[in-house]
């Protein structure tokens, strides 16, 4: 029997291989929740680099949010990698949403990235 942690890698594994098969060399908005905090990154998986990032534990979201395992802190990175994206010449990426279910804080950051100028 397959433990939770197994069944997620299994998870993410679909979904990064039907991504990297939709991609057709755009860039990849990744996203990886844990308990506390949230963090967003564009890939250039061609290069293996990262090209911009944001997470809740940057000084600039910490000032703007009270607390950083919510919604409200997930749509406030959604929005701020989304600028730091455009800024640096991204403007249509694939969204990894990494195993999670696309609900709560991943809708959230997805919803705003969307909302401040990425195309997925």
């Amino acid at each position: 029997m397959n433990t939770p942690r197994e069944l997620f890698e299994k998870r993410r594994g679909r979904i990064r291989s039907a991504l990297k098969k939709a991609a057709s060399g755009k860039m990849r908005l990744s996203v990886f929740r844990s308990g506390k905090h949230i963090y967003a990154q564009v890939i250039d998986d061609a290069k293996g680099a990262t090209v911009v990032s944001a997470s809740t534990l940057d000084k600039e979201v910490r000032e703007n949010v009270k607390k950083s395992s919510t919604v409200e802190a997930a749509s406030f990175i959604g929005k701020i990698v989304a600028e730091r994206a455009v800024k640096s010449g991204v403007s249509e990426v694939v969204f990894d949403r990494g195993g999670y279910i696309y609900h709560g804080r991943v809708k959230a950051l997805a919803d705003a990235a969307r909302e401040a100028g990425l195309k997925f």
